[in-house]
């Protein structure tokens, strides 16, 4: 048995919960430390994120420890690795998912609660910003919600992939003061009706190349005005709403691709190659400490229900985490 914290009747709680058990493709790991991401929010108020969630599932879905024990399938991971790795089910002493989205921890003092807040970023941008929204060498990019931890990455893997321009928004003024220091030329104030002007200014009149999007609802018309035509819009996040207006004629009239993307319908084998790539472009990085992101704040396993009241009140900057 093990300790875990699961979906109950009136919120989170901690219980004892069977450990679980490796597959023939899976690696089982020690849990250290376990990275807070929007997704868990939705899965504690009791719905489910894509095949998981709902009552008494586990949340968590990046963490890192060391490995206890690998499947039959499994080459390159040995037990006593220390990882980092996305999957299902982090908040809790133990942990499997698939050794594709299992990495090695740089030897480079990185620390077990530092590694637990990068795995969903690293993966969830570069496919965004590479994959999907074909970001070339010298072009411009929008990270719509670039205060959060992936998009906090997502600025600096558009830098590091050589993007000429690099512009984040925040609604907050504090926060949009601090996201020079992770690789943003531009802040952008979307509270401001005039804030795709200042798009289309700071790109020379031309309208930005690529946008990520992570709020969708309230920004998605003002998208559409600073993309430029034959932009690409890559719709991650829908932290504005699932729903909204959408100007479909400017949409055609500037060509732009509008792009969904999300993990809950992907194939094991798709998130294997998401992770390989993004491995390829970036583990460099990584392992010197380029590609880092601001922790706000720890708490214990014990306190997952108030690390998630802390996410829920968005007032942090950079990345919570439990630790163990």
């Amino acid at each position: 048995m093990m300790k875990a914290v699961v979906v109950g009747a009136s919120g989170v709680e901690v219980r004892e919960v069977p450990k679980p058990t490796p597959g023939p493709t899976q690696v089982l790991v020690r849990v250290r430390a376990s990275g807070l991401n929007r997704a868990d929010l939705i899965m504690a108020a009791g719905r489910p994120h894509g095949a998981h969630g709902g009552a008494g599932a586990i949340l968590g879905l990046e963490f890192a420890g060391e490995v206890v024990e690998v499947g039959s399938q499994v080459s390159g991971i040995k037990p006593g690795d220390r990882v980092m790795c996305s999957g299902n089910a982090g908040y809790a002493e133990y942990a499997v998912t698939d050794y594709g989205r299992v990495a090695r921890i740089p030897a480079n003092n990185m620390t077990f609660t530092q590694a637990a807040t990068l795995p969903v970023a690293l993966q969830t941008m570069h496919n965004a910003v590479v994959t999907a929204g074909r970001l070339r060498k010298g072009e411009s990019i929008l990270i719509q919600g670039a205060s959060s931890g992936v998009g906090l990455m997502g600025l600096q893997i558009a830098k590091h992939m050589g993007a000429s321009l690099v512009l984040g928004s925040s609604t907050n003024p504090g926060r949009r003061a601090r996201l020079k220091e992770f690789g943003a030329d531009i802040a952008i104030d979307t509270t401001d009706a005039t804030w795709p002007d200042a798009v289309i200014k700071a790109t020379e009149g031309k309208g930005v190349d690529v946008i990520v999007d992570q709020i969708s609802a309230p920004v998605a018309n003002g998208n559409l005005k600073a993309a430029k035509v034959l932009g690409r819009i890559v719709n991650v996040g829908r932290l504005g709403g699932f729903t909204g207006e959408f100007d479909f004629d400017l949409h055609a009239a500037k060509r732009i691709d509008y792009i969904g993307v999300t993990f809950r319908t992907r194939s094991v084998e798709e998130v294997r190659e998401i992770n390989r790539l993004m491995r390829v472009d970036l583990w460099d990085a990584v392992e010197t400490g380029k590609l880092a992101l601001p922790i706000d704040k720890t708490y214990p396993l014990e306190q997952a229900a108030e690390a998630l009241a802390h996410m829920k009140a968005n007032e942090h900057f950079g990345k919570i985490v439990l630790t163990q």
